[in-house]
């Protein structure tokens, strides 16, 4: 059983895969932890995977799409009445959108879908954060933004997804340059093959740059969470700017 250590964090995209390791982890380690998402239920399963693990563990499901202004409102509210601040949001929720859509079949709808998620979500929590970061007394927090591989190269048919994955960068880099006078850090964690849900095709075969199938490996989500509480853990006056954390036999170094 972890000491509580009386943090709070949010964290989006929370009911599977690397949002659940990390809810985990957080939890683990004696954090607070709202675990936000579309479906209740995931979160849920989340929440009580945490109580398994450890009985005191604290975790506040509250079903939330990342897309929607007011229930990005009605989220952080709630974190805000719940527990009086907030110390970190793990900007994760994320889509791939459609997979293996060549560029000129790709409709506006699925282009506009991954947009609203992956960069206007991303956009909306990291200001509802900012807001109670830089009201809160003790003034400031940490946001941890989940970019990608896909933030320095791309996937084949993947134009939707590497683009939001390349704007995080910027919003990463804006977020931690209007942050700096309130005490509010940001850090950008760029991903490549952990094996969760998204990545399951990735063991069956997945198309290269080259226009062939190949198995790609993967690492442990658990991994990638170790990580993103190094990052969380660190004083405010510390900050990892970018961490690219992968699966070392995959194809990234010589990809694109």
């Amino acid at each position: 059983m972890s000491a509580r250590v009386n943090k709070i964090a949010v964290v989006t995209g929370a009911g599977s895969g690397i949002g659940r390791s990390v809810a985990l982890t957080l939890a683990a380690a004696g954090w607070s932890v709202a675990v936000a998402g579309r479906r209740a239920e995931p979160l849920e399963e989340t929440a009580k995977a945490a109580s398994e693990a450890d009985a005191a563990a604290d975790v506040l499901c509250v079903p939330a799409d990342v897309s929607d202004p007011d229930d990005v409102a009605a989220l952080f509210e709630t974190v805000r009445e719940r527990y009086g601040r907030i110390d970190l949001l793990f900007n994760n929720a994320g889509t791939f959108g459609p997979a293996g859509v060549a560029l000129e079949d790709l409709s506006y709808e699925a282009w506009r879908s991954v947009v609203d998620v992956n960069l206007t979500g991303s956009f909306l929590c990291a200001q509802a954060a900012f807001r109670v970061m830089k009201a809160q007394d003790p003034q400031g927090g940490r946001i941890i933004n989940n970019g990608s591989i896909s933030a320095h190269v791309p996937r084949p048919n993947s134009i939707a997804y590497t683009a939001t994955k390349h704007a995080m960068t910027g919003l990463t880099k804006s977020l931690s340059l209007d942050g700096r006078p309130y005490g509010i850090a940001c850090g950008q964690i760029d991903i490549g093959n952990a094996a969760t849900e998204m990545t399951e095709r990735m063991q069956s075969g997945i198309m290269q740059a080259n226009g062939q199938l190949a198995v790609e490996p993967v690492m442990d989500a658990a991994d990638v969470a170790r990580t993103v509480l190094h990052m969380a853990e660190l004083p405010l006056g510390a900050n990892v700017q970018f961490a690219t954390v992968m699966a070392t036999a995959m194809p990234y170094i010589g990809r694109g």
